[in-house]
């Protein structure tokens, strides 16, 4: 399935780039798109994530924080 933004259904994430992490929320390791999210830097190993349409907060993309080495934890 395709997961979407909750407040303009923008599409961001595929179930097939999801997989189990310990954090109680859903962990992806990329988007959709290229233009799915926006990121700025927040502090040095994450960055913040929006979505890519309309801005509403989606948390973090933690760098080098997923299932492989070298891939990022949104």
């Amino acid at each position: 399935g395709i997961y979407v933004c909750a407040k303009c259904g923008h599409e961001l994430f595929s179930s097939r780039a999801k997989y189990e992490h310990s954090s109680p929320w859903p962990a992806f390791t990329e988007t959709l798109r290229e233009d799915s999210v926006a990121k700025r830097e927040e502090r040095p190993g994450a960055l913040k994530v929006t979505c890519g349409k309309c801005g509403n907060g989606l948390g973090h993309e933690f760098l080098n924080d997923g299932p492989k080495r070298g891939q990022s934890r949104f």
